[in-house]
């Protein structure tokens, strides 16, 4: 349909306007990425964690301030669809030559469904597949950096190039042994070759960027050996303000998917071209979604939109149906699943049972709390949707009928958009990473019985990982609530993760008490509390009683963690954080770091992986001079 004079020139402005508005959006978002360098070389590590939170907030705002201005200027949402079509156009035009075409179409998106109130993704006002492609896209500014950059050395001189890619970042601060580092890391890299010989084609390539976290950064590449690639990551610590180090080598794709895992907070780094950052790295991480590497790297709404193109094409290449998803049913949550696709569907519910004691608003408050904080590897992340709309024919009718018992609010089921398809919407849901069940994946141990050599090793593993989950938590400020097996998940890579949130509480807004000695022997033999109980009390010796009713899991907890049950413990932690230390957690294993064993292979050998395992925030932490690696919040 062809516009007249007036229209058309209606449709270019605002796509200006709004190509203005993401463009404001990215400018300020790469300005607070790029000062991480700046906060990680002065050891501002409070600054960093606030940026961290801040940051997210960045494109809502933005998104607002676009919204705002198309109203005013332009009574946007008074404009026939025909102008809608065009300014889209238009905007297309404009995202031929930019260097974020993909996050600028998903920034469309956003301002546009929150003019037109539109119901659905897929119709002809967003992008509701790529319009521009990414491929190959580099800067052509001679003065900038390009995404990657790429070393030649010989297998015999390759501590010499580590040490060149080490000054290559520029670090206002000195390296505490900058030969020692770079030779231990030429030593690991030609450990991970093994006997392979050096092919004609061999080079080091490594992102242009550090990847700055809480008190880390990183640097990310790989090593090309011919047809071979072995991608790897060196964690940059301070050993002393303004003196750093290369704490660790990691190596190998699972090493990576650790590192940027779903249940850590999300990377600061400088990025020209993300699609360019997301490309490389999933050459290193073939197996993790586009979608995850988006969240990782902090553009959550990209990896949002991401994540929805491809359960649209998941659904449209599958055939199974939604359904309650297995383990105990929550009180809060409603929660199904496609067996197929490995994630989880969460739907708060209408009401909650006693002694359940919160709203709606309440429960979505605390995961919001959980997507600012600094997850420490053990919550995992969400993404928050509203309005998803799903084939009827795709849902068991148990669920169905599950949801119009506990979240009919929720609940439409109708033909909406008039196509001839009934369909599924609800108003607001939570997805996340699917996992096994802790209680589920115990309930495997005990099944094949304690003469089960294989099952007892798993037991004794996730009873380590569960308590080591909950010592991070704490270390990070954060109480679990509820802390019953069911709440927990176990990772493929077998980390235990918490994923229920409507109790979380900051530790540092808990009173953690000793239960008082009965007064006499009524009191002893009462089934009732015979003691006075505020609202944030806590008294940690009742947990043993919900936890460990199953002997060998009791008899692994006690070896492993018995100070939970203890006031002491929990008071302390809360004490070293009211204090202001920062505690300390890594994304790797205490075998991979240099001081441990050099970081050669075979590092097991040398240090018990269990023994590592079981090390807790407080035995990992510097806590004199807050140095070393990730801290919580």
């Amino acid at each position: 349909m062809l516009l007249n004079a007036v229209d058309a020139a209606l449709a270019r402005d605002m796509a200006h306007a709004m190509i203005d508005g993401f463009n404001r959006h990215y400018r300020l978002f790469r300005t607070e990425s790029a000062r991480a360098k700046h906060r990680f070389e002065t050891c501002d590590w409070r600054g960093q964690q606030r940026a961290q939170r801040e940051r997210i907030e960045f494109y809502d705002l933005r998104v607002r301030e676009c919204q705002r201005r198309l109203e005013r200027e332009f009574k946007a949402g008074d404009q026939p669809m025909a102008v809608w079509q065009q300014a889209k156009l238009n905007y297309i035009g404009l995202l031929v030559q930019h260097k974020q075409p993909e996050l600028a179409e998903t920034f469309f998106n956003s301002v546009t469904t929150k003019i037109l109130h539109r119901s659905y993704f897929h119709n002809d006002f967003i992008f509701v597949r790529p319009a521009i492609s990414t491929e190959y896209l580099e800067t052509d500014d001679p003065g900038a950096k390009p995404t990657f950059r790429s070393f030649y050395p010989s297998i015999d001189a390759l501590h010499a190039t580590m040490a060149e890619v080490l000054k290559s970042y520029d670090l206002r601060c000195r390296f505490d042994d900058i030969e020692r580092d770079a030779q231990r890391v030429a030593d690991a890299l030609r450990s991970e070759l093994g006997t392979d010989r050096q092919r004609p084609n061999f080079q080091v390539q490594v992102l242009s960027n550090l990847f700055y976290r809480n008190k880390g950064a990183y640097l990310v590449g790989k090593l090309i050996n011919g047809f071979r690639e072995v991608p790897f990551a060196l964690p940059l610590l301070h050993r002393d303000p303004g003196v750093v180090y290369v704490d660790a080598a990691l190596f190998g794709e699972e090493d990576m998917l650790l590192l940027f895992s779903f249940s850590r907070a999300y990377f600061m780094v400088d990025m020209e071209i993300p699609s360019g950052y997301v490309q490389f790295l999933r050459s290193l991480m073939p197996r993790k979604p586009r979608a995850e590497i988006y969240n990782a790297l902090g553009l959550a709404k990209q990896g949002k939109n991401l994540f929805y193109r491809d359960l649209l094409w998941h659904l449209r290449h599958s055939t199974d149906a939604f359904r309650i998803a297995p383990g105990i049913k929550g009180m809060v949550m409603l929660v199904f699943d496609l067996p197929s696709f490995p994630y989880v569907f969460k739907v708060i519910k209408d009401w909650f049972p006693p002694p359940k004691d919160t709203t709606r608003e309440q429960v979505r408050a605390k995961y919001q709390l959980v997507k600012r904080h600094d997850r420490v590897g053990r919550m995992a992340d969400t993404m928050e949707f509203s309005l998803l709309a799903f084939p009827r024919s795709r849902f068991d009718d148990a669920l169905i009928a599950e949801l119009e018992q506990h979240a009919a609010s929720q609940l439409e089921v109708s033909d909406r958009d008039g196509d001839g398809q009934t369909e599924v919407i609800l108003g607001h849901a939570y997805i996340e990473r699917r996992m096994v069940p802790l209680n589920l994946y115990l309930q495997e141990a005990f099944d094949a019985g304690p003469d089960d050599a294989a099952a007892n090793a798993q037991l004794e593993h996730v009873v380590i990982e569960y308590g080591n989950a909950i010592k991070d938590l704490v270390a990070a400020n954060i109480f679990p609530g509820d802390m019953l097996w069911k709440n927990f998940g176990v990772t493929r890579h077998g980390k235990v993760v918490f994923y229920d949130y409507d109790e979380i509480e900051y530790l540092t807004d808990c009173n953690f008490r000793q239960v008082p000695a009965p007064r006499n022997e009524e009191d002893e033999m009462s089934g009732e509390v015979w003691y006075s109980v505020a609202k944030n009390d806590v008294f940690p010796e009742t947990f043993g009683p919900f936890l460990l009713g199953n002997p060998r899991v009791r008899e692994a907890f006690m070896r492993h963690h018995a100070d939970l049950l203890e006031p002491g413990f929990w008071q302390s932690t809360k004490e070293r954080i009211q204090r202001g230390e920062v505690l300390d957690f890594f994304p790797y294993g205490a075998h991979r770091r240099f001081e441990f064993n050099g970081g050669v292979k075979g590092a097991g050998e040398l240090v018990d992986p269990a023994a590592a395992q079981a090390e807790t925030p407080a035995d990992r932490a510097d806590t004199s001079t807050p140095t070393t690696a990730e801290p919580s919040e």
